[in-house]
């Protein structure tokens, strides 16, 4: 069958359109996304203004008529942390299902984490063992571990880096001393959910997801996204220490001139790498591998599961 996801991210807003059916990988057939930046249309009382809200609308708007015309069969939207978090999500939610006809369900973060673990688990596979992963938003970082599908923990915190950029660096690039006190805070947060993740075992493989970890991955030499999403892409501890320290003295213009990093995501790279490096130093992470599949695969996948099934599936086709 043919699916749509409709993404809305704390960053992007994302429509993927896949060819697909249980037991198989899912195939993407077309894909639009417009770099919304949610978090950036949180007003003092942390509702999402107007002008986001509009902007959102008209995104929906125009997924769901590509959908149609592209013969999407069921159209899965879901929210993340940016909508889930603002004082007015439900109310701008609500405004958009009666607008666009789209129910858009709100994915705890704790879900978040799981559906991402579930696409991981599925590329690496089961002879993998014992996964850590990891996931940066734009909104909230995602931290997940376990020997199943479903993960033995997973965790969500607030430290996603555009809320991190928008809440903490105040000049471009951000001076040394918030540059401080943010690492002291990051390292605080992700500190307190050591204990509870490493205390199910030792991991046998450590991977990363999402766009700020790709990115991170490329400038730090992996290869491009052009070679496909085959080819082996990894993080070291050490090259991750290193580019925290530089990102965060690089201005937004001259973080957008390094090699695989976005215009739209280069404000916010240095606090996701501060994040990343703590994260891997905190979990004494020596390299991260890096997934191309994250949320967006995790739900297709788990629609794929609940499918409702058929006899003649057992045995293959009749004759």
């Amino acid at each position: 069958m043919r699916l749509g996801v409709l993404d809305i991210g704390s960053n992007t807003v994302h429509l993927l359109v896949v060819d697909a059916h249980r037991g198989a990988r899912p195939m993407p057939a077309y894909s639009h996304k417009v770099d919304l930046r949610l978090t950036e249309h949180l007003d003092a009382d942390n509702r999402l203004a107007a002008k986001g809200v509009e902007r959102l609308g008209a995104f929906v708007e125009e997924a769901v008529h590509l959908a149609e015309d592209k013969g999407v069969e069921d159209l899965l939207a879901f929210a993340t942390s940016a909508v889930r978090e603002a004082a007015n999500g439900e109310q701008v939610l609500a405004e958009i299902d009666a607008r666009c006809g789209v129910h858009i369900n709100v994915l705890s973060g704790r879900d978040e984490a799981r559906l991402t673990f579930l696409a991981v688990r599925r590329w690496f596979g089961w002879s993998s063992g014992r996964l850590l992963a990891f996931d940066i938003g734009g909104g909230s970082l995602e931290i997940a571990g376990g020997v199943d599908e479903e993960p033995d923990v997973a965790v969500s915190l607030p430290l996603g880096a555009g809320r991190l950029t928008r809440d903490w660096f105040t000049t471009d690039p951000p001076s040394a001393d918030e540059v401080r006190k943010l690492r002291k805070h990051v390292r605080a947060e992700i500190a307190r959910t050591v204990g509870d993740v490493v205390r199910y075992g030792e991991a046998d493989r450590a991977v990363a997801t999402s766009k700020t970890f790709k990115q991170l991955a490329r400038i730090a030499g992996a290869a491009p996204s052009s070679e496909g999403p085959y080819v082996s892409r990894s993080l070291s501890r050490q090259d991750m220490a290193d580019w925290a320290i530089k990102l965060t003295t690089m201005s937004s213009a001259e973080r957008a001139e390094l090699s695989g990093v976005s215009e739209g995501r280069a404000a916010q790279l240095a606090a996701g790498a501060v994040v990343a490096d703590a994260a891997m130093d905190l979990f004494e992470v020596d390299r991260l591998e890096v997934c191309p599949w994250a949320l967006r695969e995790g739900v297709i996948l788990r629609r794929l599961d609940i499918m409702p099934g058929r006899l003649d599936q057992l045995n293959g086709k009749p004759e």
